[in-house]
């Protein structure tokens, strides 16, 4: 989906560690009570105080359900804790439709009485931040390898990508197009209308006309990362899902991440009926996201909400109805992909993405090991104009030299190079369902101001 950046959208050293073992392990055992944790009444760091009451301020409210924020300074975990619930709504008769006549319908929804509390080791769909810890990671070390170039044109990787008659633009796409949303490719269409594998899916996007010229502006497009995703399978020779497990994750000692943890049985394409939860249903771990895609059916059904897609919204219905739990919130990801897309489709813990985030901070090295170059991860670290890097986005509320990115399911990761600090907050906004607007809880408030906390004046 599109960000909060866009729509539905040279390393220094560490500082020096600035809070005690006691500490940290006063923090790290920290345990859920409840519905929350118990408070930091003796943190004596100003920001993690503010960071940890201003989530807890959330859950409490019920803005979203629950939330786990992990926070590192020079390698160290300084703050690690889960709040709220992992699942405190499953589906009822469902949101579909709703939302489109302003009716927030409460009965749509059915609240657990026995709701399922979040641990620090939750497994979240991370929606788009799968384009920086996944697509990005993978294309970072292909470059690392020499096997792709940024400035190539994609027709170099997918050769009939710009071959359609009487040109297009598409010849003059590169991979830095791709990267830095200056393609001029749409920033969302339901591609499951016509696609119900990722073959058809590159089909449908190769022969889709440009929106905007190529290179003159940044629209943020989930289309460009699905390529940038084929562009790995097709040079690695490898399903992108398992050339970064061979190549990253499990390198890196990540047991919680990857993609497509619960893969249904059931088909997916444009005649699939979606009826009933997966068969092989998801354990107790994974955050519970949306209630089937009611936000998705809104973008195509309402042509008042600010999305054409240029057909019949009644072509297709496979629309999922239950609660999504370990399955990729996406429907492009979902329908489109199987699950596994270059867009979206990434599961994972925070504690999994500490790690992805310390080998970016430390300049492509973790553990004694490089995996990077620390040139490579300098150059896409660096602000390319427009809040953006190569596939990272510039926060303005950060120090120079941070990048950041957050997640339609309500996920969030930045880093702070000039403080080596890293910060993950992974929520399950989606789980209370859309409003009367038919939209999510904007957390980009709590996003905006956890940064501020932590990387303000004295932190």
């Amino acid at each position: 989906m599109i960000q909060r950046s866009g729509i539905k959208p040279g390393a220094r050293p560490p500082v020096l560690r600035r809070i005690g073992l006691a500490l940290l392990t006063l923090v790290g055992a920290a345990s859920v009570n409840g519905a929350l944790g118990t408070p930091l009444a003796t943190q004596t760091d100003g920001g993690l105080q503010a960071a940890d009451s201003l989530v807890r301020e959330w859950v409490d409210a019920e803005n979203v359900p629950g939330a786990v924020l992990l926070v590192s300074r020079g390698g160290e975990v300084v703050l690690e804790r889960a709040y709220g619930w992992a699942q405190l709504y499953d589906y009822q008769d469902g949101q579909y439709g709703a939302s489109a006549a302003g009716d927030p319908r409460p009965t749509a929804l059915r609240r657990l009485q026995d709701p399922r509390a979040m641990a620090k080791d939750t497994v979240f769909d991370l929606a788009s931040v799968t384009k920086v810890m996944a697509t990005t990671f993978a294309v970072m070390l292909l470059v690392d390898a020499g096997e792709l170039e940024l400035d190539a044109p994609v027709s170099a990787y997918l050769p009939d990508f710009a071959t359609e008659p009487g040109g297009s633009g598409k010849a003059d796409i590169t991979l830095r197009h791709l990267l830095t949303h200056r393609s001029g490719l749409h920033q969302w269409k339901p591609v499951y209308y016509h696609a119900g594998d990722a073959t058809q899916a590159y089909e449908y996007i190769r022969d889709l006309p440009l929106a905007w010229e190529v290179g003159t502006e940044r629209h943020y497009s989930d289309l460009g990362f699905m390529l940038l995703g084929l562009v790995v399978e097709n040079v690695s020779g490898r399903p992108l899902e398992d050339f970064l497990r061979e190549r990253l994750y499990e390198p890196l000692g990540l047991s919680s991440t990857g993609f497509r943890p619960a893969v249904s049985q059931r088909g997916s394409g444009p005649t699939a009926e979606a009826t009933g939860p997966p068969m092989s249903g998801p354990t107790l771990p994974y955050a519970a996201t949306s209630h089937g895609n009611p936000y998705e059916h809104r973008m195509v059904h309402d042509a008042d909400f600010g999305y054409r897609i240029g057909g019949d919204p009644n072509a297709w219905n496979a629309w999922r109805r239950y609660t999504l739990v370990g399955e990729v919130n996406d429907g492009n990801a979902f329908h489109a992909f199987d699950g596994s897309a270059g867009h979206a489709g990434l599961f994972s813990t925070a504690g999994d993405l500490q790690v992805l985030m310390q080998l970016l901070l430390d300049g492509g090295e973790y553990g004694g090991r490089r995996y990077i170059s620390a040139g490579v991860v300098e150059s896409f670290l660096a602000a390319t104009g427009d809040e953006q890097a190569l596939g990272w986005q510039v926060p303005d509320e950060a120090p120079p030299g941070s990048f950041v990115h957050s997640g339609f399911t309500g996920t969030y990761v930045l880093g702070v190079s000039a403080d080596n600090l890293g910060v993950i907050l992974l929520t399950n906004r989606q789980n209370v369902g859309v409003d009367g607007s038919g939209r999510y809880p904007d957390v980009g408030s709590l996003q905006t101001g956890l940064t501020r906390a932590l990387t303000g004046p004295g932190q």
